[in-house]
């Protein structure tokens, strides 16, 4: 077993595909135990008994919609036109225009292609350092993901088996303590620039609004149908699509119907990745618990720590060298159903327990050595890496910390919740 594990981390290090290993270690586990390969396909297969899951590639789809449109120029003009006549207020823009389509998309890599070529430069323009540009950009990107409906919040909701619109609740004031952090952070750093502030006037903000008008309900559609009972998740997914698609290609034309096929495409190749890994992971995941591994790995922290502060110090510890090497999806899919028993035993909520593990992750983008937010903007502005890092310091900082709050003060993720 200590070889197969060996080999099996040889491959990882080769850039073996993660589903491929996974896989692997699962059909070898079905052989020792003396168990019908077959089964392996039949628990790939029961992703089909998930009604839920089709939200992931709905809302996907819907968020690259709206990424290949005028929408991120249109919401940036329009968050602009409300807070730009603020010092800092240009910053706390690009913050909040990033949550929003990392929001939608669940896609960090796409924020940044989709808002960097129209927020790096105006914030450029406006006067602020280009190495907190470069910063800001970069670590905003990964901003949103705690907010509906943000597919790590779903796919963890699958995994845990957890409501997930309890879980958009929950990540509600934990995702804007990052936010808030970071304009902190953002308005501190701006006091001393020479900043071109845009005067406020009632006229653009109402030009804006109107210029918005068919992307401003989104929002609206999806919390507003779930919480009001009149949609289940899935459902507000396919609305959200369906609204998106008729808006973008019939109503504003911006997407072409031959660019159409290509949207689908780059969507569901994300989606694609996701579900092959969700789909095997749960396979691997029954082996490993009929083999006990929860209980061993219980035994094991047990023995380490003896205290629900402890444990979440661990925890965090554990996350942040995870999240320097794993993607938040193959994360969520492998250490879940291991982290959530172990988590009971300290009386951590698993609501709260799946708001810290997607709150660690987001730093996971800007880590070092394959931070993908790193590598996405590097390319993208044409920057070393090392600038990269060096920009980006600052925020994993105020991120970190954000993280720590969010970890040892449960109130935020249950607050709205009745548990």
């Amino acid at each position: 077993m200590i070889l197969l594990g060996f080999i099996l981390l040889l491959l990882a290090l080769l850039g073996a595909p993660l589903f491929a290993i996974i896989a692997g270690s699962a059909f070898y586990s079905y052989y020792q135990e003396d168990i019908d390969l077959a089964a392996l396909a039949i628990e790939f297969f029961s992703l089909a008994e998930m009604p839920v899951l089709l939200a992931i590639p709905l809302f996907t789809f819907a968020g690259y919609l709206l990424s290949e449109s005028e929408a991120p120029s249109r919401l940036v003009r329009l968050t602009q036109a409300l807070l730009g006549w603020m010092p800092g207020g240009l910053a706390i823009v690009s913050l909040a225009a990033c949550a929003f389509f990392t929001a939608f998309t669940g896609a960090s890599g796409v924020t940044i292609i989709a808002l960097g070529a129209i927020l790096y430069p105006a914030l450029k323009q406006a006067g602020y350092p280009e190495k907190f540009n470069l910063g800001l950009v970069t670590s905003a990107g990964s901003l949103g993901l705690l907010f509906a409906p943000s597919l790590p919040l779903i796919l963890y909701g699958i995994v845990a088996r957890e409501p997930i619109d309890d879980l958009f609740l929950a990540g509600i004031l934990p995702g804007m303590v990052m936010l808030v952090m970071l304009a902190g952070w953002s308005l501190w750093v701006s006091r001393g620039s020479k900043q071109e502030l845009v005067p406020f006037s009632g006229k653009r903000v109402v030009a804006a609004l109107k210029e918005s008008a068919w992307e401003l309900p989104l929002p609206i559609v999806v919390l507003g149908g779930i919480y009001s009972g009149y949609f289940a998740v899935s459902e507000a997914a396919a609305v959200t699509a369906l609204y998106a698609l008729i808006v973008e290609v019939g109503i504003l034309r911006e997407i072409k119907l031959a660019a159409l096929p290509g949207i689908m495409r780059e969507s569901m190749l994300l989606v694609g990745g996701i579900l092959i890994i969700l789909g095997v992971s749960l396979a691997s995941t029954n082996i490993m618990i009929d083999a006990g591994v929860p209980q061993q790995l219980l035994e094991w922290v047990s023995g380490l720590v003896d205290s629900k502060t402890s444990f979440l110090l661990l925890l965090l510890v554990f996350l942040l060298i995870l999240g320097a090497i794993l993607d938040i999806f193959s994360a969520l899919v492998l250490v879940v159903p291991l982290l959530l028993p172990v988590a009971a035993q300290y009386g951590i909520d698993p609501l709260h327990l799946g708001i810290v593990i997607l709150a660690a992750k987001q730093l996971g983008y800007l880590t070092p050595p394959v931070g993908l937010n790193l590598f996405i903007a590097s390319y993208r502005f044409e920057r070393s890496i090392t600038e990269v890092y060096s920009a980006t310091f600052p925020f994993l900082i105020i991120l970190l910390a954000s993280v720590v709050v969010i970890t040892f003060w449960p109130q935020l993720s249950l607050v709205f919740l009745s548990r």
